[in-house]
Order: C-alpha cells, then sequence, then structure tokens
C-alpha cells in the first residue's frame, strides 16, 4: 500500500507541544504552576475561610488551586479527608494493568530510574491513568514515607482523581491537562496537607489525548520546585516513548496485513492502529468516503473504538459494513484493523491474477514451506509495498522479485537490478541515482540516469542490500517516502515512482542493532518480509529440483538420456548444501558432464559428505531405496503429527503396511 496522494487518513496526527483542552489553548504561565512554600500558612487561611463560606480578606491561592477547591466542593469531596479509598486489588487491578498495559511498558524504564536514583530524596514517582487511578509506584523506600504512603493509600489501584480525593497533583493536573504542583495546604482534604506533589499529564503523541500522568510525591519538607521540572521531563520521555511504540506496532500491523490486501483497483483499504485511528489508505480518503455513501457532514475517517475500548460496536458507523472489518492480532497483541470494501464495478477475473498463478507456479517445489513462500507472495505481488527477500546465497533470491515484477500491474514495466555488494561506494551513488554533466571527474556528456529512475514506473530490485554504504541509505529512504531523488551534482528534484524489491542473507536486526544499517529504512524496507527457506530445510524439493537441472543440461549440452538413480538421489537429499539451489544446479551440471555412465550412482557422489542420521540409517542395514523409503514414510508421519490413519492415505497404503513398515524400519508414531 504506496502512499498516493490524500491517502493519509485525516485526523489524528503526531501531535504538537501545544496543550490544548476543549479545543482553546489553555492560558496558564509556567509560573503558575509552581508552589510558594513561603506562604503555607495564609494558604491555610485561605482554605478556613473558604470552608467556611467566608472570603478571605487577602487572597493568596493561585487560581488553579482555588478553581480546583471549588470543583472539588462542587463535587461533594469531604475536605476532612485524610486518605484515597481502598485500593483495588488482585484480579481487578490486574485486569487494569493488562488494559493500560502501553502506558506501563512505556513508562518502564522512567520508572526504573526512579527507583535507582530517588531512594534518598524522600520521594516516590507515580504513574497513573487518565482516570487517576496509580498504576506503578517507584522511588524512596525508607520505613517513614512508606509508612505514609500506606497510611494515605497512595498504592498501585488507588484512585487520586479530583473527584475523588479533591485537590491533589495528580487529579488537577488530570482535570486541567497542565502540569501543577501542589504544596501542603494547598491541597482541598485536611489529611493530605501533609504531603507536596508535582505532577505533569501524558498525552497520546499521535492525538495530543490525555491517556495518564507521572507525579513526584514526598512530604511536605520535601518540597522542591525542580520537582515539578523533573515531572514534566518525565512525561515528555514517556510521551516519546509511546510513539517509539506506536511506529513500530504501525510497521507491525503493515508487515502482518499488506499482503493479504487485494488490488487498489477493486477495492478500498483503510488501515486502523490498535486505538482504532485511521491512519493510512490505498487511494484519496474522501474519495473512498464518499464511495462508501458515508454522510457528507463527516469531515473526517471515524475511528473505529469506543470511549471504552469495546471495538466497533459502539462507533462503527452504519455505512461501514461489519464484513469488511479484520482485528489483526500477533503473537497475542491486538495491532489494530483492517478495512477491505469492494468497489462497486470490482470485476470479478483479473488477467493479473492469471499471469500470478502462472509466473509463481515456475518455482519447483512440493514442500509446505516453500509452497507458503509461493503464496505469500502470490498474494502481495498486486501491492506496490516494498517486500524484502531473506534467504541464504544461492536460495533463488532474484527469481523470486523476478516473479514479484512479472505478476504484478507493472510487469510490462522495466526491471531493474542493482547488486548493491559489488560496486564500490562512489560508483554505486551515481549507480542509483545518476549524476549531472560535469558531477565528477570522468563523469558522461550530459549526465546519466541511475538505476532509479530508470526503473520508474516498474519495478527495482536491490540485491545484497545489507551492503549498502551507510551514508547512502538515508538518500534511498528519501526516494522511498517522498518518490523523489536528485542526480548526483544536482540541486533540482526529480520525481520517480517504483516499487522496491530488496534481498538480503545478512541479518539486518543485528545490523540495526550494530548500527551499520538504519532503522528507518530497514523498518520502510521490510514492510513484507520473505524468508525463503534454506535447501536443507526443504529436502522433499531436491527430487523434482534435480529432475528439472538434468532436462535443462540436456538440451543445453545435447546429452542423451542421463539420470540420477534413486540412490544417488537419496544422499542428495542427506547434503546440507550450503550454496542451497545454485549449489545443487551446479552439482547436477557438472556430474552429467563428467561421469561415465549414463546412470549417476552413490559412487559419483564420494566426494559430498552427508548427515551424520544418513549414514546412520545406512548402518541399519537398509539399502539406499529403503532408505528413500525410510525417509519419506517418517516425514510424512511427521506432517501428519504422528497420526498413522493420516499418514497411510496420504501415501496411498493400507493403514496395516504402514505399522508394518513403522516397525520394520524403527520408526516412533509418537
Amino acid at each position: 500500500m504506496v502512499s498516493q496522494s490524500g491517502d493519509e487518513a485525516r485526523g489524528p496526527q503526531i501531535r504538537t507541544t501545544q496543550r490544548v483542552e476543549g479545543g482553546n489553548v489553555l492560558g496558564q504561565t509556567p509560573e503558575e504552576a509552581f508552589a510558594n512554600p513561603d506562604i503555607v500558612r495564609d494558604v491555610l487561611t485561605n482554605w478556613e475561610y473558604f470552608q467556611s463560606g467566608i472570603l478571605a480578606a487577602r487572597q493568596v491561592v493561585r487560581p488553579a488551586i482555588s478553581d480546583s477547591w471549588r470543583r472539588s466542593q462542587e463535587s461533594a469531596v469531604d475536605h476532612r479527608r485524610g486518605q484515597a479509598p481502598m485500593p483495588m486489588r488482585d484480579e481487578r487491578l490486574q485486569r487494569l494493568l493488562d488494559k493500560r498495559n502501553r502506558l506501563v511498558q512505556a513508562g518502564a524504564s522512567t520508572m526504573a530510574l526512579a527507583r535507582d536514583y530517588m531512594s534518598e530524596t524522600g520521594t516516590v514517582m507515580v504513574l497513573t491513568d487518565a482516570d487517576g487511578i496509580v498504576l506503578r509506584l517507584e522511588g524512596d523506600t525508607k520505613i517513614a514515607l512508606r509508612n505514609a504512603v500506606e497510611k494515605t493509600h497512595l498504592l498501585p489501584g488507588s484512585n487520586w482523581s479530583e473527584t475523588v480525593c479533591g485537590t491533589n497533583a495528580i487529579g488537577t493536573a488530570l482535570e486541567t491537562g497542565q502540569p501543577l504542583q501542589v504544596h501542603a495546604t494547598e491541597h482541598f482534604c485536611s489529611g493530605i496537607q501533609r504531603w507536596t506533589c508535582s505532577a505533569s499529564v501524558i498525552r497520546d503523541p499521535i492525538d495530543g489525548a490525555v491517556i495518564g500522568s507521572i507525579d513526584l510525591s514526598g512530604l511536605s519538607d520535601s518540597y522542591g520546585r525542580q520537582a515539578l521540572a523533573l515531572a514534566i521531563s518525565a512525561a515528555a520521555r514517556i510521551e516519546a516513548q509511546l510513539l517509539q511504540m506506536e511506529m513500530e506496532a504501525r510497521y507491525r500491523l503493515l508487515d502482518q496485513c499488506f499482503w493479504l490486501l487485494p488490488p487498489s483497483d477493486r477495492h478500498h483499504a483503510v488501515l486502523f492502529d490498535s486505538a482504532g485511528r485511521p491512519f493510512k489508505a490505498n487511494g484519496e480518503i474522501t474519495q473512498i468516503m464518499r464511495d462508501l455513501g458515508a454522510p457528507k457532514c463527516e469531515p473526517n475517517f471515524p475511528q473505529l473504538r469506543s470511549a471504552d475500548d469495546r471495538p466497533w460496536d459502539a462507533s462503527r458507523p452504519a455505512w461501514i459494513k461489519e464484513e469488511w472489518l479484520r482485528p489483526v492480532d500477533h503473537d497475542g497483541e491486538h495491532l489494530g484493523t483492517i478495512m477491505v470494501a469492494p468497489k462497486a464495478a470490482a470485476r470479478t477475473v483479473s488477467p493479473s491474477a492469471q499471469n500470478s498463478a502462472r509466473t509463481f507456479g515456475n518455482i519447483i517445489h512440493r514442500s509446505p514451506k516453500m509452497h507458503a513462500v509461493v503464496e505469500k507472495c502470490r498474494r502481495v505481488a498486486w501491492t506496490s509495498a516494498p517486500v524484502l527477500l531473506l534467504g541464504e546465497t544461492g536460495v533463488g533470491k532474484e527469481i523470486f522479485a523476478q516473479g514479484l515484477h512479472t505478476a504484478s500491474p507493472r510487469r510490462d514495466q522495466p526491471f531493474i537490478v542493482v547488486n548493491c555488494g559489488s560496486i564500490s561506494r562512489d560508483l554505486l551513488a551515481s549507480e542509483l541515482f545518476g549524476y549531472v554533466d560535469g558531477a565528477f571527474t570522468g563523469a558522461r556528456r550530459g549526465g546519466m540516469a541511475g538505476k532509479i529512475e530508470t526503473a520508474s514506473g516498474g519495478s527495482l530490485f536491490l540485491d545484497e542490500i545489507g551492503e549498502l554504504p551507510l551514508d547512502l541509505q538515508p538518500m534511498l529512504l528519501r526516494a522511498l517516502e517522498s518518490g523523489e531523488i536528485s542526480r548526483v551534482g544536482e540541486a533540482t528534484v526529480r520525481k520517480v515512482d517504483f516499487r522496491l524489491i530488496a534481498a538480503t542473507n545478512r541479518d539486518l536486526d543485528a545490523e540495526v542493532n550494530a548500527q551499520r544499517f538504519r532503522k528507518d529504512l530497514y523498518y520502510r524496507l521490510a514492510v513484507v518480509p520473505i524468508a525463503i527457506p534454506p535447501l536443507r530445510e526443504r529436502p522433499d524439493d531436491i527430487p523434482m529440483l534435480v529432475d528439472h537441472f538434468v532436462a535443462q543440461a540436456r538440451t543445453r549440452y545435447g546429452l542423451g538420456d542421463c539420470r540420477f538413480s534413486p540412490e544417488a538421489l537419496a544422499l542428495l537429499q542427506g547434503h546440507d548444501w550450503p550454496g542451497n539451489v545454485r549449489e545443487l544446479r551446479n552439482r547436477v551440471e557438472s556430474l552429467l558432464l563428467t561421469s561415465a555412465g549414463e546412470v549417476i550412482e552413490p559412487s559419483d557422489l564420494a566426494d559430498l559428505s552427508f548427515r551424520t542420521e544418513v549414514h546412520a540409517r545406512t548402518d541399519l542395514g537398509l539399502s539406499l531405496t529403503e532408505v528413500t523409503e525410510r525417509d519419506l514414510i517418517a516425514r510424512t508421519l511427521r506432517s501428519c503429527n504422528g497420526n498413522v490413519a493420516a499418514t497411510a492415505s496420504a501415501l496411498g497404503l493400507a493403514k496395516s503396511t504402514v505399522y508394518a513398515k513403522l516397525r520394520h524400519y524403527q520408526i516412533r508414531a509418537d
């Protein structure tokens, strides 16, 4: 799903640092957020007058505090209260923690720092959700503070919202959306006035909604202005971590669902993140809304989750049918939702789909592993999403790349191949991006278009992408993200439109960790990662591949009726083939060209090494033909999960025969 004009679903955007509430920027100045410890007695006098319903002659209380006192009184908070309500326990608390797992995870590293660096400060750091429920608490564990924390119920599962506990940093910050320090007598409840606390709200980095708070609390003698600055800094750290988590979750969502998407000329598709926010579409979002019958009064694509996190039922508008929606989960984590809605004039038969079947039908395989890879390629070929082919040297990555291009809507356009590992850094820059006249000594007069520009409209296959120099990686990322390049020595921008297929035999995760490969480029490349299994993991394919290579060699070299004996084929299946299919092809051709007879026998394979278990099986006194039969039965039994009846059916044998052979070959059925 490549970005097109207007494909970003309007509404949810990464927020700015400006804090808003009710659509208006709040007007609190930074100084108004801090408490003044020198006027505690005067504040207490104002508080007593307020509780008596008398207007004090001298008002010293900040507006943020006096407004909170008024709200607390309107909420019927008991000003004599000395603690929060009893915290929720056990299963109820665990359910809440599971529900707020994203926030707890994002705050984990910040809370760990609190544990390490606040142990002697007489304060604790508190993480809450948007309702003011404490999720986690870290910090000083000295007995005096611990006893005060427990007595006040400043514990996981306790509710510190303003409507429950009156004016306090957690509840009032959540109520106003502003960072705030509440010191001693500024608290609405008399039993909490021995505390000083500083809190800042935590906002969703995408839509700016308040999702929690971070608070530093201690007994009043621990007051310090820097505590509020620390709370604000901690909130910013958590928001940054939330943003990183959200971006990674979206990349995982793309990875899981891109290859499921049908062609854009037949269906509308919209992706929603885990919070139900639309963030990606395969066309102009307003056009999609019009096609699906959205009311004209709806300016933005709707979210798919209600306030209490129930999916779809309370938030799905009538014009979005439930059968169009599919949740996307991976390893127990809800990544988001994909919506696929048919267009009114969708075709029922696609010539490109038939072309796809023919193209990938040329990949010789029998094993289930390889079949799954081919099916994934067949589905993803329709899209213009980047594909990252992973696999050892010789597994056939370029054949898959060619198949992806041939089965795509771009099949009539160029298919350009560049091996990033076979060209020097300086030459690779001009090879990929081209250059202008006079860009460097020896530059061709009039300049030259690069491979990316040449591939525009078609597909670019970058083999050995892991070898791409680090300083060229931002240039490739820009081409992928914006569809723009500049030739070497050129200031102007050129538009390009290409489908990228990349391949590597390196572990790019390890390369990213070693800072040899950019993480942002890796995520962009790995929209659809496809791991091609090595030949040793699919020995069932070897006889078919050998037959294919034998037929090719006969035609190429004019050979007669040459072939491999069953015993030789069985031995070939026991070789590890570090060079994979390429090594097998070269070995087959070499044997056919150098063998004295028409039939390749085991004696011709004397220089090949075989896995220990192959020799162990021949030690049982079995012929190599029997070894082949034993392997076939054993593999079929494993694929049937030990079910003998299913194995017999798959082999076309009677169940009694299979049992007899299991005993003969000493194969265990469990």
